[in-house]
């Protein structure tokens, strides 16, 4: 897609006023490390990202020194070389021997109104017994494991322990389906997976195991199957591979030891949406991992001990894992985890949980913000939510309207709205305020924070001046920068560092304006956010394709008022449908069914003919103009057949 068919109208767009932090937030502002200045830090960082990260990593625990801070340079890089350091002591030893024990990690709340308090004691103690579970499986040092469970305690358990002993692990999404989850789990051969029972939703069980054991059948590196026994659903146990968490807890040992992992070597596989059909296993070093998430949550967030910290992400999208399994246990919060619907059992529920443990910062996306502002101030009026002092997002653009919500109705003026932009990709929201030092301007993700260095190019890659729509790039490597995907080192190559040699391309259209800000506006690739949750168009359309009546079809994401973007399908049949058969529902229960019902189109429409130009190739743009505009302004000179843009706009009509 080109630059120029992201966004037509950018009204707006690097306009506003600057807000700088409040007295509150400035007065808990992160300093500099070394008793520098952090003027002097941040311009030092600036001129020499390599001198900043080694700061950065100087400030967590290793148990070797590094040997250089970086070799290479993009697209094969790394760094800390020879360094060793473990991400599960960091997280939890680290603040275990430094007096903290007995302080609260998790206050962790159900939607049913279950509720637990976890020490980083009693969670430390907790990972080391189940990384001897892992171990007793057979379990070893960059072994695949698979995590497919909700918002619950556990997954911290089971996150932590795959790092204490340098297993490579991979969340599940708890909303995928069957389908979606064979795909992960055929991709990344895992030997063990861990699961729950089943998970709350809206007041509903969603049938965790029952699902994997769907997605399982056939995948023959599956050695053992671990049960959490959360919801006592009624679930089949296989003798021989699957075995109860309680059980195998019992009896594992108390203690084992962190294993040193040097800094490069792989943590973690993400799976995220592609213009392919299939979904790509994105691998990110470990410690690297550490580090920038670390950095994030101190410089985006001003995290620290004495906070009462709320991400609200699932723990299955990466958001969760930077901002709250890793980066906020590094710096010794004290996390509030949900699970469950933010809105449920009332739209009341989010202030009600802020109320309880005197939340001061919240971590979540537009999607929950928008649809906490269409509820009103009604929603809120007879909670205290005035410990609040900061409200963080990423996971799509934000909109000003809704900016000037939360920190002038929701936050009486005083909350700090931090916007970011990141990727599963970069590991961080690199672009951001620094809270309690630098300013935000209401729709921007604001600026490179320190050790990233960034453009915004045309197609030719050369630098587009402020105010100018073009590509986002990175120009050099860091340390939580991905990998490889798992298995095709090719495809991450060629997807992520072909279109402009020696750059990470974001496949994201940004604007910089006069002030520095970046104004991150859309995709240029066939990826839509859907409540900040990425998801590829092809996983969508080769969904709708299996369907026997289907010729063609294209799916396109347009905005929606409160989940951000949600994708539109169209499809060509090859023949009528018989009498009363509901085809459009068949079609949506495929997509859900294939991918999850967050991928459910918000319509869907039968037409005759789809844009495509003389190559045959459709073109998603003019789709997404003609259900969203009064009329078609971009270029139609290379469709094959132009008339199929008038004939499109009658049918749409017609439907209406």
């Amino acid at each position: 897609m080109a630059i120029e068919g992201v966004r037509d109208d950018l009204a707006g767009i690097g306009e506003g006023h600057l807000y700088p932090p409040g007295a509150v937030l400035r007065d808990r502002a992160p300093s500099a490390p070394g008793g520098m200045a952090l003027a002097e830090f941040l311009e030092r960082s600036r001129l020499d990202p390599d001198w900043y990260w080694a700061r950065v990593a100087e400030e967590l625990d290793w148990f070797s020194r590094w040997e250089t801070v970086r070799s290479g340079d993009l697209p094969e890089f790394r760094y800390f070389s020879g360094g060793t350091a473990n991400v599960s002591y960091n997280c939890l030893d680290r603040h275990v021997m430094a007096g903290r024990r007995n302080k609260a990690a998790l206050l962790w709340e159900s939607e049913d109104g279950s509720r637990e308090v976890w020490t980083y004691q009693q969670l430390a103690a907790e990972v080391n017994r189940f990384a001897n579970v892992l171990k007793g499986f057979g379990v070893r040092r960059g072994d695949v494991v698979a995590i497919y469970m909700g918002n619950i305690p556990e997954a911290f358990v089971a996150v932590h322990a795959c790092y204490r002993i340098g297993a490579i692990y991979n969340v599940i999404f708890a909303g995928f389906s069957a389908e979606a989850v064979r795909q992960r789990l055929d991709d990344s051969h895992p030997k063990v997976v861990i699961v729950a029972d089943a998970s709350s939703r809206r007041g509903r069980q969603v049938p965790l195991k029952a699902t994997l054991d769907e997605a399982a059948d056939g995948i023959s590196s599956i050695e053992a199957v671990v049960v959490v026994q959360r919801r006592n659903a009624d679930i089949s146990m296989q003798a021989g591979r699957d075995h109860s968490y309680s059980d195998v807890m019992a009896t594992a040992p108390a203690w084992c030891p962190p294993e040193a992992m040097e800094a490069n070597e792989p943590g973690f596989i993400i799976y995220t949406s592609g213009t392919e059909a299939r979904p790509k296993g994105v691998v990110h070093s470990g410690v690297g991992f550490l580090v920038g998430a670390y950095a994030n949550c101190k410089w985006s967030l001003a995290l620290d001990d004495d906070d009462v910290y709320w991400c609200t992400a699932d723990v299955g999208w990466l958001t969760f894992p930077i901002f709250a399994l890793v980066g906020g246990l590094a710096l010794g919060a004290t996390l509030v985890v949900y699970e469950g619907a933010l809105d449920h059992p009332s739209p009341s529920r989010v202030y009600e949980v802020i109320q309880r443990y005197r939340v001061n910062k919240v971590f979540t996306a537009p999607t929950a913000l928008r649809m906490l502002r269409r509820y009103g101030e009604e929603a809120f009026a007879a909670y205290d939510i005035s410990a609040l002092e900061l409200v963080g997002l990423v996971g799509e653009p934000l909109d000003p309207d809704t900016w000037h919500w939360v920190r002038n109705v929701l936050g009486r003026g005083e909350v700090f709205v931090n916007n970011t932009y990141g990727q599963s990709e970069t590991a961080t929201a690199w672009t951001s305020s620094i809270a309690g030092v630098t300013a935000a301007k209401p729709g921007s993700c604001g600026t490179p924070l320190p050790g990233y260095v960034s453009e915004v190019v045309d197609d030719t890659g050369k630098p587009v001046p402020p105010g100018e729509v073009g590509y986002v790039v990175l120009t050099q490597p860091f340390p939580c920068l991905a990998r490889t995907v798992w298995g095709d080192h090719e495809r991450f190559l060629e997807t992520y560092f072909g279109r402009f040699e020696g750059r990470y391309y974001a496949a994201d259209a940004c604007l910089v304006d006069t002030d520095g800000h970046y104004w991150v506006i859309g995709r240029v690739d066939d990826v839509i956010n859907v409540s900040g949750h990425r998801l590829g168009t092809m996983e969508m359309e080769a969904a709708l394709l299996t369907h026997p009546l289907v010729a063609e079809a294209a799916v396109v994401g347009v905005p929606d008022e409160t989940r951000g973007t949600v994708p539109v399908a169209f499809a060509v049949l090859r023949a009528a449908p018989d009498e009363g058969e509901d085809v459009i529902g068949e079609l949506e229960s495929l997509v859900t069914e294939s991918i999850g019902t967050i991928a459910r189109p918000a319509s869907m429409h039968l037409v005759k003919a789809l844009p495509k130009t003389r190559s045959g190739k459709i073109m998603r743009r003019l789709l997404r103009e003609l259900v969203t505009q009064d009329e078609v302004r971009g270029d139609i000179t290379a469709l094959e057949d132009p008339e199929v843009v008038a004939a499109l706009r009658l049918e749409l009509r017609d439907e209406t």
